[in-house]
């Protein structure tokens, strides 16, 4: 194990493990908390310290990395009744990275404000680059904060200083209005290329190297080619992002007519109960204003 105080990791699911694991084998001490812990028993197995309640993650540790669902769910195990971060010492770090609202992380900043340093790093990639260790990181925080917690993020992936406080998840929404609009772009291209009479499946070859070729393509329109929806990253939380957006968009005054039609197709596509697939799902719902079958 690396010579310097323990990591702490709380939020150890489909992108949380693989990550906590990459710590541990960079030669970090790891002390994890997860609300399920049958979640915990792979790292306990590589080494980890897993504790029984989140506030025992904060004991000795120079960072804590939180990767939960959402905002409110943050907030709950960091500053709620037995939070982790009341039982922080002074100098000590935390980085949020979950995605939510811009306001949701300036919030927790000021309430981290007395002598912790607060940093918000969502990432993008998904389950794969997770477990492949090449996951995008958008850190917003003082440059300095940056700096001090930039080599472990270095083993989870590439992080990028974007700004002040706030401006990681900022970042994150941009990401997310992207993904989910190529997500609705493949899902029609696709969706007019079989009824058309091309195959579906041939898609991603024809169109490799050229202006139409993207990540989004190739591994989503792999999955809805093969109707493979297990979730890397469920459409319940593409619809959280996207809402974000267009709230974050509406409060400075912008409006984004693609994202908020967009959002809309997400809002569909939960509502008919495929929230809990991969967001690359979307097809179904694209499917569904066809009369198309599913």
């Amino acid at each position: 194990m690396r010579d310097t105080p323990a990591i702490g990791f709380i939020g150890t699911g489909i992108m949380g493990g693989p990550m906590a694991h990459h710590l541990l084998k960079a030669g970090y001490s790891l002390q994890v908390w997860n609300r399920s812990a049958d979640k915990l028993e792979s790292l306990r197995e590589a080494g980890a310290k897993v504790c029984a309640e989140p506030w025992e993650v904060a004991s000795g540790i120079s960072t804590l990395i939180c990767m939960l669902s959402d905002g409110p769910t943050c907030d709950e195990v960091l500053f709620g009744k037995d939070g982790v971060a009341p039982a922080m010492k002074s100098g000590t770090a935390i980085v949020v990275m979950s995605s939510m609202a811009v306001s949701e992380a300036t919030a927790q900043a000021r309430k981290a404000a007395l002598g912790i340093r607060y940093l918000d790093a969502p990432v993008s990639g998904g389950e794969n680059s997770a477990r492949n260790a090449s996951l995008a990181i958008m850190v917003g925080g003082s440059l300095s904060d940056f700096h001090s917690v930039e080599p472990l993020l270095r083993v989870l992936g590439r992080p990028t200083h974007v700004g002040s406080t706030g401006c990681g998840e900022l970042l994150k929404l941009v990401n997310q209005m992207i993904v989910a609009s190529t997500i609705a772009t493949v899902s029609e291209a696709l969706l007019l290329a079989e009824q058309g009479g091309a195959s579906p499946a041939a898609v991603g070859e024809a169109l490799a190297g050229g202006f139409a070729d993207s990540v989004v393509l190739q591994q989503h329109g792999k999955r809805m080619v093969e109707r493979s929806f297990a979730p890397g990253g469920p459409a319940k939380y593409q619809l959280k992002d996207t809402r974000n957006a267009i709230d974050y968009a509406n409060a400075i005054g912008l409006s984004l007519p693609v994202a908020t039609l967009v959002n809309s197709l997400f809002e569909d596509m939960v509502d008919h109960g495929d929230g809990e697939l991969d967001h690359s799902a979307l097809i179904r719902e694209i499917r569904r204003r066809n009369h198309l079958k599913v």
